[in-house]
């Protein structure tokens, strides 16, 4: 140790920084946006009128988190199983016109906008359906069931000038906004790594749903439900933990990575697709019939930066993304955020020199001193702190992202997570379950708009 021993001259140029980056965080308790669709009240003539079609269990979370954003009003449900007309009446607390076909819905005038909350390979022909008879849409993410149906729903919304969210609320999060600024202030320096992870350890959280007892053919629309998918006979599984299998779901891909993935291209501004994606994982738990895998995990290539993404069903370790600077780190965990800077003002080399002899080492040191003088007191500080923030207790992310839609109906300004930003994020979902089922490099062709094998 003494051969590596540093004089005190040497300790304090050294070491002050690194004891400022060391202090206590700052902390934060973030405060939640004022709700509101509209900039002023909103006088009964202008309120906007919505229908939900899908009233499961996502339709119902978002009909209750409209009861929290003023100036709009639902006025019908949709679903193919007859009991959701009445969870959606509960939902939404008002008696309102429940129907199984949701093109009664778009003939009604007095609609301004509809939520689409059905399984992902009922989203193209509903969102087509919406656009053409002139109803802005709030479609549940993942956008599309397959590459080609993003880009149609993309033509359809441009075609009939629609205003356009996808649900992954975390775009709209008060702890995202507040990532979002760190990370367009630079403070991380160059992020070249980012690493995600959402992991849930629950049948529950693996869609073993249980299923209603009074679930049949007369009270279910089933074939209405098949739609273009291959037929089969009435199968409530099927129905009820639909994303279990692939012709009606994306699987951990759709369901979580969707989130993580627009969660970072609204925090990172990335506006394109990841070039390629390499898949790993497997199905060790619930084997229960299902075709996707209970453990994914997938490496992104991006322009600017490489991107990992894992879900596992067989483990509670929660929600996660840690952003790797040059400059500090950002990491997203649950409802906290927190950010760490790096200290990285020049310091002289006191590993590779133990093997030097100590004349060439004290010669060095000397050298280095000179061309790095030390800095005034007051300057030897380190600007940057660590910093903590957090939401308060029992807030949910869901009536923002609610209010951001009502509010593009009303002005017709664009939403940030439109259509291209969904497409985007559901193309990154379909990359990786590409490459795992298929066992091969995803990779991405721009110009011919689909995943070829790498």
């Amino acid at each position: 140790m003494r051969k590596n021993s540093l004089n005190r001259r040497q300790f304090m140029h050294i070491g002050a920084g690194a004891f400022a980056v060391g202090a206590t965080a700052k902390f934060t308790l973030l405060q939640p946006h004022l709700l509101s669709a509209a900039a002023r009240p909103v006088a009964p003539s202008d309120t906007i009128r919505f229908a939900s079609i899908g009233t499961g269990v996502r339709g119902c979370e978002l009909l209750e988190a409209t009861l929290a954003v003023p100036g709009v009003e639902c006025v019908a449900v949709c679903d193919l199983y007859d009991s959701r007309h009445d969870a959606g009446r509960e939902a939404v607390k008002k008696n309102v016109p429940g129907t199984r076909n949701y093109r009664e819905i778009l003939d009604r005038k007095d609609v301004d906008a509809v939520i689409i909350a059905v399984t992902d390979h009922q989203h193209r022909r509903i969102f087509e359906d919406a656009c053409a008879a002139g109803k802005d849409v709030y479609c549940e993410k993942p956008m599309s069931h397959t590459v080609e149906d993003g880009f149609a729903m993309v033509e359809a919304a441009h075609k009939n000038s629609r205003m356009v969210q996808i649900g992954s609320q975390r775009v709209s999060s008060i702890l995202y906004a507040k990532a979002k600024e760190i990370y367009d202030s630079g403070k991380l320096g160059e992020v070249t790594f980012i690493d995600a992870y959402w992991d849930r350890n629950s049948p529950s959280g693996a869609w073993v749903y249980p299923i209603p007892p009074d679930a049949s053919e007369k009270t279910i629309d089933w074939n209405t439900f098949l739609g273009d998918a291959p037929k089969r006979p009435f199968d409530p599984v099927r129905f009820f933990r639909w994303r279990c299998f692939t012709d009606y779901g994306e699987g951990l891909a759709g369901d979580l990575f969707v989130h993580l993935i627009s969660g970072i291209h609204f925090i990172t501004g990335t506006t394109t697709v990841a070039e390629r994606a390499q898949s790993g994982g497997g199905l060790f738990h619930f084997k229960d019939g299902r075709e996707f895998p209970d453990l994914i995990q997938t490496f992104y290539d991006y322009p600017n930066f490489r991107m990992t993404l894992r879900c596992n069903l067989n483990n509670d370790g929660g929600e996660f993304i840690g952003f790797y600077g040059t400059k500090g780190t950002m990491i997203i965990k649950d409802s906290t955020l927190t950010y760490k800077p790096q200290d990285t003002r020049p310091r002289p080399e006191g590993y590779s020199v133990i093997g030097w002899p100590r004349k060439l080492r004290n010669e060095y040191l000397s050298k280095w001193e000179e061309e790095h003088p030390m800095p005034a007191p007051l300057a030897s500080r380190v600007d940057e702190e660590a910093e903590e923030y957090t939401v308060p207790p029992g807030y949910s992310d869901i009536p923002d992202h609610q209010a951001n839609f009502f509010n593009a109906v009303r002005t017709r300004k664009p939403t940030v997570e439109n259509e291209i930003f969904g497409n985007n994020a559901a193309i990154g979902c379909h990359l990786s379950n590409f490459a795992y089922f298929n066992k091969s490099i995803a990779v991405w062709d721009a110009k011919a708009k689909k995943i070829v094998k790498g």
